[in-house]
């Protein structure tokens, strides 16, 4: 599989047109895969709420576009904040990190990795 422009692009109308503005592509090889790979296009205006993984790391990389990245302490304080954009910064978000963010650009797109399959989030990983 080759991510190009033509991927992206569709990827993103997908995120548009979304209620929540943001989409997802599963990069995993099946369903049987026991890994999370994917890319995430995500618009301004999307809501990311604060939350952590706390069976897993998550590695985030800015594919195409520009957003940040916010991370808390365990009070909810805000105590740092990233800026992603492609070529920059690659992050490895520690297991039970709270953190979020922000898209800063329409047709910004991330890769995100973690170990395990997808579970939805439990409460004590919400915020």
């Amino acid at each position: 599989m080759i991510i190009d422009k033509e991927l992206l692009d569709k990827l993103t109308e997908q995120a548009k047109a979304s209620p929540r503005l943001r989409m997802n592509y599963d990069l995993r090889n099946s369903a049987e895969d026991g890994s999370q790979r994917m890319l995430n296009a995500i618009e301004p205006g999307t809501v990311m709420p604060v939350h952590r993984h706390l069976k897993s790391s998550e590695t985030v990389v800015c594919v195409r576009g520009h957003f940040e990245e916010y991370f808390y302490d365990e009070n909810g304080v805000l105590t740092d904040i990233v800026d992603m954009v492609p070529g920059g910064v690659v992050l490895n978000v520690p297991i039970g990190g709270w953190h979020s963010l922000r898209s800063l650009e329409s047709g910004t797109v991330l890769l995100e990795c973690k170990d395990g399959k997808w579970e939805p989030l439990g409460e004590e990983e919400k915020r």
